[in-house]
């Protein structure tokens, strides 16, 4: 018998033998509690960030001053804030998508880049800061630079290969 059917066979022996599975359930998020109340004040500070960036403008500053690279590298200045959003919140970063398919439609060049975008990468702060915070990590050494260059690749190559495979 393999690791792994040995696991399923414990599990479900377990579960068979719990008095109640609601009871079970209510004592697992006991448990879990205290992670989440350690964990809060990274989620909300996250958050808080990512509206005053938002709200204040620094986004449009942002876009203004790389255009011109970013024409010259063929990326639509329209992509960037997603882009430069989505390692930080997956729902910022589905709001800038659903503001480009209503600009100029889930169909189009950008639209497609959009969802690819948003499909092609994670939110990397927001997991670091969650996972790393919940298990008391201080140091993310190479994981925050990792998950960024990560999310780097995924926008560059979003746009290349959108643009090769509908242009």
């Amino acid at each position: 018998m393999g690791i792994a059917s040995r696991d399923r066979s414990h599990s479900r022996d377990r579960l068979l033998s719990q008095s109640s599975l609601y009871e079970a359930f209510v004592e697992g998020a006991k448990e879990g509690f205290p992670t989440a109340v350690q964990i809060l004040p990274h989620i909300v500070g996250m958050m808080v960030a990512v509206t005053v960036f938002s709200e204040s403008g620094a986004f449009d500053l942002f876009v203004t001053a790389v255009r011109p690279l970013l024409d010259k590298l063929g990326v639509p200045a329209e992509i960037v804030p997603m882009a430069f959003l989505r390692p930080i919140s997956g729902t910022g970063s589905l709001a800038f998508m659903l503001d480009i398919f209503r600009t100029h439609g889930p169909d189009s060049l950008l639209g497609r880049i959009a969802s690819v975008l948003q499909g092609s990468s994670d939110t990397t702060l927001y997991v670091l800061t969650v996972y790393f915070g919940s298990v008391g990590i201080q140091k993310a050494r190479y994981a925050v630079k990792v998950g960024l260059l990560a999310d780097l690749a995924a926008a560059i190559f979003s746009v290349m290969v959108v643009k090769w495979l509908f242009k």
